[in-house]
């Protein structure tokens, strides 16, 4: 349970205003001290993780916030931080003992994002019955529970309330490769070793792929890209999909049958964590691109770059290479991404696969809300290449998305230059 990555768990955070019991909440219903609890206000300055087992849900992770009444230069910071931790909320509670108008714009705000809430009202041993609960009915709220932290009372309710309200698209989350693949069949993955490739392990995307071919009782033969020709002369019948890293995506598809699909690990992430048709439409944007543009390349992890990074030096060259022209390239990672995204003409994510869905589909509807396109490093590399039609042979709508975007792309250039 413990080694299930973040990404993959249900992330359930904690909000409300300071001293109304959220920490407290947190330790009760995990049965452990994970905050530090004080009735001094503002104790909790960092979001504050626990990762635990919630039957039937599975691995989920708790998440306390600070305050969203936190005063001052450094409560704006911690208010900021609680703001971030909204984006991946998957299940938000929000904890009152007092209902007051940060309530009130709390729960529209996930109302608006579609984020299930349970409202946990609190205190209960120390409070007028009924009066918290039915003022959050009143602003809207459709779970609300009674529970005292300290008394530990209403907390069954409360684990109830929390496994009902499960989103559906955590419970029906894509398929990583289960629908690509029927059971029985080989999947090649093409896995490059080389100066990025942490030493003794695999990446992450590629261990969970892995892992999903053998969920589904699939077959699995992990290849270096200067044995992948090798490799399949040796098979008696040809693989059901070839999955390759995206920097090697010219070679391997000049040495993969067109009767084979071929893909990549970060397109599969796209579906995966994002939503891919979105994606795609992105990376058909770059044919809007002129020199001088402005573009945002997201990390969603930090790591130390190498020389040849390819967030930082690969993905630009490339696109200025197919550009023709030097772009303004402004590259950021992790938590540290722009307020204001507007005037960038595109954004270049990573695959995304450290966070959970809802964090990346909540940067996806940002972009969209900016009207700025937004795609990932894959399909960005797939595209300049000129070889992102073949890389999206597993995936017929989006492979069509693709197709439509392109003419549209290739229109509106056009227009701009006079040319119809």
């Amino acid at each position: 349970m413990q080694g299930t990555p973040k990404g993959l768990r249900l992330q359930i955070g904690i909000f409300g205003r300071r001293n109304v019991g959220k920490s407290s909440l947190l330790n009760a219903l995990t049965r452990q001290t994970v905050s530090i609890v004080s009735e001094t206000a503002g104790t909790t300055t960092d979001p504050v993780e626990k990762a635990m087992e919630l039957q039937p849900l599975g691995p989920v992770l708790f998440v306390d916030t600070a305050g969203v009444d936190d005063v001052g230069a450094l409560g704006e910071l911690r208010v900021a931080g609680t703001m971030k931790v909204v984006e991946r909320t998957d299940l938000a509670i929000l904890v009152t003992d007092d209902w007051q108008d940060f309530e009130t714009r709390l729960l529209a705000l996930f109302l608006g994002r579609k984020t299930p809430v349970v409202v946990a009202a609190n205190k209960s041993d120390h409070r007028a019955a009924g009066v918290v609960e039915a003022a959050a009915r009143a602003a809207g709220a459709k779970t609300v529970v009674t529970v005292s932290a300290v008394t530990r009372t209403g907390l069954d309710a409360m684990r109830q309330a929390i496994i009902a309200a499960a989103p559906e698209d955590y419970l029906n989350a894509p398929a990583l490769m289960g629908d690509l693949v029927p059971p029985g069949e080989l999947v090649v993955l093409v896995v490059p070793i080389d100066i990025e490739a942490p030493k003794g392990r695999l990446i992450l995307p590629q261990v969970q792929t892995l892992r999903d071919i053998l969920d589904q009782n699939g077959y699995a033969m992990v290849v270096k890209e200067r044995e992948l020709a090798h490799a399949l002369a040796r098979l008696n019948q040809p693989p059901a999909l070839v999955v390759t890293d995206s920097q090697e995506f010219l070679k391997v598809i000049s040495e993969v049958p067109a009767s084979i699909p071929v893909t990549g690990f970060s397109i599969l992430f796209a579906r995966f964590k994002g939503d891919l048709a979105e994606l795609v439409r992105g990376a058909a944007a770059i044919d809007r691109l002129k020199p001088g543009d402005r573009v945002l390349v997201a990390e969603a992890c930090t790591h130390h770059p190498t020389g040849e990074d390819i967030g930082r030096v690969k993905i630009p060259r490339w696109l200025e290479q197919y550009v023709g022209g030097k772009l303004d390239i402004v590259a950021k990672a992790g938590c540290d991404y722009p307020d204001d995204i507007a005037g960038f003409n595109l954004i270049v994510h990573c695959g995304a696969c450290m966070w959970n869905r809802r964090q990346m589909l909540s940067r996806i509807a940002q972009a969209r809300a900016a009207g700025v396109p937004i795609t990932n490093y894959g399909l960005t590399i797939a595209h300049s290449l000129g070889i992102l039609d073949r890389a999206l042979s597993p995936f017929p709508y989006e492979r069509e998305v693709y197709g439509e975007s392109v003419q549209c792309s290739v229109s509106s250039v056009q227009k701009r230059r006079g040319e119809v």
